[in-house]
């Protein structure tokens, strides 16, 4: 078939086209028609069916999570039971208010017990509050020797009370060493102080906004 044949088509008679250009006829007609339906309709379900299946991939994530917490429940409560007692044992460390002043003995007598002299030996007047407990730093100066100055440190570590030793400084004396020390002792807050700390940063809470 040549190009006048295809000029001399009439597209009013395609029934008796002969068989080749009524077939690109009727590709054109069907590439057309697949157009029309992407461009119409089929785009937009494509775009649902991909939003849905990238949602079904973060349920299917969502639901191995919770079936690996509803697995592993029994372990996450024994664990919550043995933090619990860890706390626990960790709070009865700590001294309530009327404890503090044997716990300030019992630094004293770690230090004299090892034949250390206490130059200094001063409480800071105010504490340092927490969520759930205080600290007191205690300013120390204790003249001895080296050993006795280590042997104090590992007196004051093995506590029953949880007392630490910070910013320590050591210095030649006269006769011997000079220990200059902040001694840190902390207590728990009873049930009033922590209801007071809570209503502190509650207000500070708002203030801030």
């Amino acid at each position: 078939m040549t190009l006048d044949d295809l000029n001399n088509l009439n597209i009013k008679d395609i029934a008796n086209w002969p068989i080749l250009p009524k077939a690109l006829a009727m590709l054109v007609v069907f590439v057309g028609i697949l157009f029309a339906g992407y461009w119409f309709e089929w785009s937009a379900q494509l775009a649902e069916l991909d939003a849905a299946q990238q949602n079904e991939v973060k349920l299917r994530e969502t639901f191995l999570n919770k079936k690996k917490q509803a697995i592993n429940l029994d372990t996450y409560k024994q664990q919550l039971k043995d933090i619990e007692q860890s706390f626990g044992a960790l709070l009865k460390q700590l001294p309530n208010k009327s404890e503090m002043d044997a716990l300030l003995t019992d630094i004293n007598q770690a230090g004299l017990g090892r034949g250390l002299q206490f130059d200094l030996f001063k409480p800071a007047p105010n504490e340092t509050q927490s969520e759930f407990y205080a600290e007191l730093p205690i300013t120390i100066r204790l003249t001895g020797s080296y050993h006795d100055l280590g042997a104090f440190a590992s007196d004051v570590s093995q506590l029953s009370r949880i007392v630490t030793l910070n910013d320590i400084s050591i210095t030649a004396g006269k006769d011997n060493l000079v220990m200059d020390a902040v001694a840190k002792t902390f207590r728990y807050l009873d049930e009033e102080e922590i209801a007071s700390q809570k209503k502190k940063a509650k207000d500070e809470k708002g203030q801030k906004k």
